[in-house]
């Protein structure tokens, strides 16, 4: 019998859940640490886990974690296919961790849970904040998933104190203040009324915009800080350009969603 329901999946991503191993048994962790930019928050005293799931509709058309991706068209530069997002085994991780919450959504919530205490503790002996952001390669309203933990909470009820992140290209959310929300830029023609529409919500949110070549001093009006020095977005100052250098497939973009730099 399947662990992993295969209705609704794209033909190969089916071929590989029947045939890989891999895909019969859970993923007994979700959180990942080891990302380049993370790694750099060590050093002003950030210890960062980092959930990665298989972004827009990857698995199938019905499953799509990203609901701006179309519109924004950053699917073919998604930061899905940066360093090691580029290899197989990678991308069977998270293919699985993305099953697992779609068809077993409680029992991933509770391994977020756990994994989550765990980091606590680590970071704790380490003497650094901890910092999780939920969003690594998807778009995913986490202020509206409830599970049972302790009663019926959020995953920002259970840890207050935990230090949650992301970036997103959802407009008009609201959030708790444990929650930090970087806005997400596209140059795509259709995606501005997005765009507008968030900052009528929120002008002074941070604009996270990723170009091609070196990094301009202003755009849009606002500083440009380098986003590529850490991950640690919510220490930025408000109302500034987030400014990231292209990656993976995102190098050879042409729709519009990377900007032309200096």
């Amino acid at each position: 019998m399947e662990l992993f329901s295969t209705k609704g999946l794209n033909p190969e991503i089916v071929k590989m859940v029947r045939n890989d191993v891999l895909f019969q048994k859970m993923p007994s962790s979700l959180l990942g640490e080891s990302n380049a930019k993370t790694i750099k928050g060590e050093k002003v005293g950030v210890l960062t886990g980092i959930l990665y799931l298989a972004p827009a509709d990857t698995i199938g058309a019905k499953f799509n974690l990203c609901p701006y991706a179309g519109v924004a068209g950053c699917k073919t530069g998604c930061l899905n296919t940066a360093g090691r997002g580029a290899f197989d085994s990678v991308q069977k991780a998270r293919i699985r961790k993305t099953l697992m919450y779609f068809q077993y959504h409680d029992q991933f919530m509770a391994t977020l849970a756990r994994d989550i205490e765990r980091l606590q503790r680590k970071a704790a002996k380490q003497g650094k904040i901890l910092a999780v952001r939920l969003n690594g390669t998807s778009d995913i309203q986490w202020e509206k998933e409830h599970f049972f933990y302790n009663g019926k909470k959020t995953i920002f009820d259970v840890f207050p104190r935990v230090q949650f992140y992301d970036y997103t290209k959802i407009p008009r959310r609201t959030v708790p203040s444990n929650y930090h929300l970087t806005f997400s830029y596209s140059g795509v023609t259709e995606y501005a009324r997005v765009v507008d529409k968030q900052l009528r919500h929120d002008s002074n949110v941070n604009l996270a915009v990723v170009f091609s070549g070196k990094l301009p001093t202003h755009f849009m009006n606002r500083e440009v800080i380098n986003g590529d020095e850490n991950d640690v977005r919510f220490n930025d100052p408000t109302s500034v350009i987030v400014g990231l250098t292209a990656k993976g497939k995102a190098k050879t973009d042409t729709s519009d969603f990377v900007v032309a730099g200096v």
